[in-house]
């Protein structure tokens, strides 16, 4: 379990215009709630937040806010941010104390990828869960959740039972043994090629587009032949009649 110091200042006036005011000058509004006392309200240091928020594991550590020389023990509940950059506006931090039992969300890691021989041979990761739901003290939250992948084939499954949890910690979903991920076949698919056109049956379309040329010529030159024929008749027929002897 990690826990940070960070320091804090009581805000003096609370509403949207105050908190705009203290977001201009590079402050962060936050509010303490819980533990059946009045909540305070606080600001942060923008810097000193963001270096927090960008670790990982920020929803699963302990901050001591100190607030008018009295440390306040809490843990981060809610991040709101602006739609148009992200950037945090305002942290709702649970003020818990060391007998605190709280439902926190834990990340979960796979490990030993490289001796699963159903992710060596190709197989997939599916993961159906990557945090847990949790039941635990303050003083008993773990950093994160271990899955362990070696040896595991194509077509296993790992449950919540195989994660081993630290002692007094318990899921939240305690009436069934829930899937965290599974190895599955790998998916394989099947492009049909197209199949080209072949230099055959090109050079047939050649052939018949030559041989209708081809008729056509021998076409143009029988009615050609006829024609001329027609007109060495039509000739010979006329010197006949102007000449009676022949």
């Amino acid at each position: 379990m990690k826990e940070v110091n960070l320091e804090t200042s009581k805000r003096e006036k609370t509403g949207k215009s105050s908190c705009r005011n203290l977001r201009n000058d590079g402050k962060i509004p936050a509010v303490i709630y819980g533990d059946k006392k009045e909540p305070n309200y606080i600001f942060l240091e923008y810097l000193d937040i963001m270096k927090e928020i960008s670790k990982t594991g920020f929803f699963s550590t302990i901050f001591n806010l100190n607030l008018n020389k009295k440390k306040i023990k809490v843990l981060p509940k809610e991040v709101q941010t602006d739609p148009l950059n992200d950037k945090p506006i305002h942290i709702d931090f649970l003020r818990v104390t060391a007998e605190s039992k709280i439902n926190i969300s834990i990340p979960i890691i796979f490990i030993n990828e490289n001796e699963s021989p159903g992710l060596i041979s190709g197989g997939v990761l599916n993961t159906v869960r990557r945090k847990i739901d949790l039941i635990c003290k303050i003083n008993n939250i773990p950093e994160k959740l271990e899955a362990n992948l070696k040896d595991l084939e194509v077509g296993s499954v790992v449950h919540m039972s195989d994660i081993i949890l630290p002692e007094g910690v318990l899921p939240v979903i305690a009436d069934r043994d829930f899937t965290i991920a599974t190895i599955a076949a790998p998916t394989i698919m099947a492009v049909e090629e197209e199949k080209p056109e072949t230099e055959g049956e090109e050079g047939e379309e050649g052939a018949e587009g030559a041989e209708g040329e081809e008729g056509v010529e021998v076409k143009e030159g029988e009615e050609g032949s006829k024609e001329g024929k027609s007109e060495e008749t039509k000739e010979t027929e006329s010197k006949k009649e102007q000449d009676p002897k022949k």
